[in-house]
This record gives structure tokens, sequence and C-alpha cells, in this order.
């Protein structure tokens, strides 16, 4: 697919957020229906920009915001996590001083330990606290693309094990999830994945589900996913998006990484996210 450069777009505003990664865009109420060729510019954004921060929005009703993911694909369910009453489709996400753990505090891509992971994710914040809870996302096109050539060589063809039963155990006992209403999925995918959209590779690693090597020794697969942990969580492929109130984010989980900062305790942060279905990595 040919991206659509900044300058070609008519119908939606797209201000890059950073040289690497990220855009915000304007000119779009995600509150209404999408017209048909405003829809097919945000798409086009959205492989030229991995992250979209979709601003100056109003609240999206649940059914709103669940109609405009399926224009992207069928959504994915979450294997442990509680959902929107009346709204199953939806992940409430919701850390209050009471809260035991905030979603997503390590770097990681949604899910990955599912046989087929996430296309993408599309959360939206209505409750913000007054400062912090920025969200950080990692490019992975480019953590690839820095490797040297003898490595890429090496991780061609190598396979990683994504596991959840040491995450989703116990995570959400105080909403009222127990251990028994949850899966644990695990899954094994290559190292590099190419996107099937961009056609492009990106490391598909991270430090929240990836357990192993397979194939390795333990410590041979230990001391590699650390090196690739640290060179992906590397601050030259980092952005970090300080929200406003009912912004919404829209990130790749196919080529970039994310992670919430809880460092807003006792204050309140509440979101709906939709999450997509994705394709399973090659």
């Amino acid at each position: 697919m040919v991206a659509i450069k900044t300058n070609d777009f008519k119908l939606i505003t797209a201000k890059p957020f950073a040289p690497n990664l990220g855009a915000d865009i304007y000119g779009v109420d995600l509150s209404q229906p999408v017209p048909d060729d405003q829809f097919a510019e945000i798409k086009a954004a959205f492989h030229q920009y991995q992250v979209l921060f979709f601003r100056e929005q109003k609240e999206i009703p649940p059914a709103r915001h669940i109609a405009f993911g399926k224009r992207f694909g069928p959504l994915h369910a979450h294997p442990a996590a509680p959902t929107m009453d009346g709204f199953p489709e939806i992940f409430e996400i919701h850390a209050t001083k009471d809260s035991k753990i905030a979603n997503g505090e390590f770097w990681h891509s949604d899910v990955s330990c599912d046989e087929v992971p996430p296309l993408g994710t599309m959360l939206q914040i209505h409750i913000a606290p007054p400062c912090g809870g920025d969200t950080m996302f990692s490019d992975m096109y480019a953590a690839y693309d820095d490797l040297s050539q003898p490595l890429k060589d090496m991780l061609d063809g190598l396979t990683a094990l994504h596991s959840s039963e040491h995450i989703y155990k116990g995570r959400y006992s105080d909403r009222g999830r127990n251990d028994a209403e949850i899966d644990c999925p695990e899954a094994v995918h290559p190292i590099v994945r190419t996107h099937p959209d961009t056609g492009r590779k990106a490391l598909f690693v991270n430090r929240t589900f990836t357990t192993r090597i397979v194939g390795l020794s333990d410590s041979e697969s230990a001391a590699i996913l650390e090196m690739l942990f640290t060179h992906a969580e590397h601050i030259n492929y980092q952005i970090r998006f300080r929200w406003s109130l009912n912004d919404m984010a829209f990130w790749d989980n196919r080529c970039c990484m994310h992670r919430a900062i809880w460092d807003y305790w006792p204050e309140e942060r509440k979101g709906r996210r939709v999450t997509i279905k994705g394709d399973r990595p090659v």
C-alpha cells in the first residue's frame, strides 16, 4: 500500500506528533458516523503514522465507539478483563485510589499472547487526573530497521512464546473477575513480523508477554530477549502522549508497543476501549 502523504489529506488534518511516530488528527467528529471518504483518509493515516491521536472530541457513545471499531474489522474479545455492562465489546480502563493495578504499566503489544493478536486498539479517556497518566509508544519498525544485518539474519525464522498466566491470574479480582472465569492463552509468534498492509518488518517481542525463544537454551533465550527488550524500549523510538479529556488514541499493535504510566495515584483515570481483531503474525 502506498501511504498518503500528509499534504494529500483533504478531509482530515494530520499533524505529525514526532518525526518517527504518531499524528494528531483534527477535523473528525467520532461521536457521529464517519463518512466513507473521510474514513479512507483515517485508515491511510493509521498505516502511515502507526498511532493516531484524535483531538477535540466529544465523549463517544459506546455504540458509536463499537461501530467505528468495526469499520476496521471484527472486534477482539479480551480473554480476562471485565467488560462494560450492556456493551461486551468494550473494555473499561479504570484506576482509582483503591485499585491494586493499573492497566498497561509495562511495555507490551495488546494481548500478543493470543493465537491471532489484535490489529489495533482505540481508547478514549473520559476521566483524567489533573496531571500525569501519560501513555508511551515505541516504534517497532524503527527498532527492527536499526538492528545490524547479522542480528537480523539470526532472528529471521526464530519464534518466541507469548504467555499470559503470569499476567492475568488474579489481575482483575478487585473488579469481580476470578481466575475461574478467565482464559490465559499462549501462542508462538515470529520474533520479526511483516505488516500485512504496509509490507514493513517490525520487532514483535515485548517484556510483558514474551517469555522465551523457541529452540534456544534458557540462558540463550533470556540473554537475547533482554537485549531485544532493551533495544525496543530505547528512548529514540519512543513518544509520550499527554491526554486531554475525550482524546481518543488508536494504535497499531502490529508495529508499535505502548506503556501506561501510573503516576497519578490517588487520582482517578477512566476510559473505554475497543480492540480490533488482527491476523496471525507472519
